[in-house]
């Protein structure tokens, strides 16, 4: 019966110790006063479109590195239906997202959705379109805009030879989607430096349509890049002037552009192409770069701001402060939203191989 006895209270013993150890493991032995792991945590990602071959890059790029770190995502296009978009992100919201990336079709549409968000203590970071109207935007991962702007300008001023050149010579101006605040930054980065060339008379716009909402291109769409194009040719260039130069802020645009440029024979014969300006480097403007059609693009690295974006999202979960460069440029109407910028890189035909095929953001075999 001793026997008996001991072995019982040993027995209990031994239940007690476990129970202090399951405690202790249930705990997660953590004093990080509530932070999620990252293991647990559901990242939702609103895209705008799969129409641009960037935003798929982009989207591409942050589940990636994301769900290298453990990260569960949720990730969804809206091709570029607002109301789509907006059903997107209450989804999430409804599925527990912990935090929010979202790069918005309509700055200005998303207030309400955001506010059912915040109401969650859901965070929110605005992924290369500032979210406007808003307090409820944790912080904004871009680049540089305005110098995206000023590489495309920059370009076409040393390819004229603007400073040395008496010209005139002819140019025509696109601005991007009215609806996406970083087509302002595009425009004023390219106008401070082709402006004074305007005013001097250096540089004509035929057109005469010298202002933001003449060029403004909704949804960044081609098509309609192509059709003003082509208004503009018809209208301003029937009585043989040429076209030296044309600033445009996005790669599909340009290829819109240089469509309606080739329909009335540039490109061919002593009618050689304008100096076209682009950006996001998309693969279908680096061939058009090598044959000689489009002139630039501005190659902006959507790995690096999915690393910018995956570094805030590991703050926001530890309970911490993002790293941000530039707490001053971007208000969104009622607050100046924390921002990371990334550096742009002007790209052509002399430095194509090394900014985006050595670098491995294209394969070579991918431009045959």
């Amino acid at each position: 019966m001793k026997k008996l006895g001991l072995l019982a209270l040993l027995f209990s013993f031994m239940l007690v110790l476990a129970a202090c150890g399951g405690d202790d493991s249930a705990s997660g032995g953590s004093d990080d006063g509530g932070a999620v792991e990252s293991n647990d945590a559901l990242i939702g990602i609103a895209m705008p479109t799969k129409s641009s071959a960037r935003w798929v890059d982009d989207g591409d790029n942050m589940v990636k590195q994301l769900e290298e770190l453990g990260y569960e995502t949720d990730l969804q296009y809206a091709e570029d239906d607002v109301d789509k978009q907006i059903e997107q992100i209450e989804n999430m919201i409804v599925k527990g997202a912990d935090v929010l990336v979202v790069a918005s079709i309509d700055g200005t549409a998303l207030s309400n959705v955001l506010e059912k968000a915040a109401e969650q203590e859901i965070e929110v970071i605005a992924y290369d379109r500032l979210i406007m109207e808003t307090p409820n935007v944790s912080y904004y991962a871009t680049f540089d805009n305005f110098q995206v702007g000023v590489l495309q300008a920059t370009y076409i001023e040393e390819a004229l030879n603007l400073a040395e050149e008496e010209g005139p010579f002819n140019i025509e101006l696109f601005a991007g989607s009215p609806d996406d605040n970083n087509a302002y930054f595009f425009w004023d980065g390219a106008m401070s430096i082709l402006q004074p060339y305007i005013d001097s008379g250096k540089l004509v716009v035929q057109s005469e349509q010298t202002d933001f909402e003449q060029g403004a291109t909704m949804r960044w769409d081609g098509n309609l890049a192509k059709s003003r194009m082509e208004n503009i040719l018809s209208k301003a260039y029937s009585g043989g002037e040429t076209v030296d130069a044309v600033l445009s802020p996005y790669d599909g645009i340009s290829r819109g552009v240089i469509q309606a440029l080739k329909g009335v024979g540039y490109g061919t014969g002593d009618l050689a192409m304008p100096v076209i300006t682009g950006q996001d480097a998309e693969l279908a403007s680096i061939k058009s770069i090598i044959a000689g059609e489009q002139t630039q693009t501005v190659f902006k690295d959507t790995r690096d701001l999915a690393a910018v974006v995956v570094n805030m999202i590991d703050a926001i979960l530890a309970g911490e402060e993002a790293e941000v460069n530039n707490t001053e440029t971007y208000d969104n109407g009622i607050e100046v939203v924390p921002s990371y910028l990334v550096e742009p890189v002007s790209v052509d035909v002399d430095n194509y191989q090394e900014v985006v095929i050595d670098a491995g953001y294209y394969d070579a075999s991918e431009l045959e």
